[in-house]
């Protein structure tokens, strides 16, 4: 049963720091994996309370990561960064959920996906209108609900 099936269910248990270290792994990662270079003082670290399909919100210190980080790699690059993600991506446990190579300014790259496994998200996106701001890569990764070791879940 997934968590979705079951709003009870047990969550999986991370402590922040390790999730943001995780979050940072894997944006280097997928830097590495195609060939561009982050810039580490443009991350952005935001941990969020997990919001109930009611709109419940638990006070047993559950928590979601979204966390990302530029990459000046210019436009020319981002659709072989989609595709490159797309390809190594898909055979590692990932699905695609949202893929759309570098047109112009209005039709930026847009590359999404899910782990199988345990529901963590990625994404790389040209972000940057191109004219008030230059366009650059964001890549992007999102946690699943999550739980500090040793708290009791909280059951609604």
């Amino acid at each position: 049963m997934s968590q979705s099936d079951d709003r009870n269910a047990p969550l999986p248990r991370m402590e922040k720091e390790a999730a943001l270290k995780w979050a940072k792994d894997y944006t280097e990662y997928m830097a590495r994996l195609t060939g561009v270079e982050l810039t580490a003082s443009t991350a952005k670290v935001h941990f969020e309370a997990c919001v109930g399909e009611n709109d419940e919100v638990a006070e047993d210190g559950r928590y979601s990561l979204f966390y990302y980080v530029y990459s000046p790699a210019p436009v020319t690059e981002h659709t072989r960064v989609a595709k490159t993600l797309r390809r190594e991506l898909s055979q590692q446990g990932y699905e695609v959920t949202s893929y759309r190579e570098f047109k112009n300014a209005y039709t930026s790259m847009i590359f999404s996906a899910r782990n199988k496994k345990n529901s963590y998200r990625v994404t790389a996106d040209t972000v940057g209108s191109g004219k008030t701001e230059p366009q650059e890569l964001s890549f992007a990764v999102r946690t699943p609900c999550m739980l500090p070791p040793g708290v009791k879940q909280q059951q609604f």
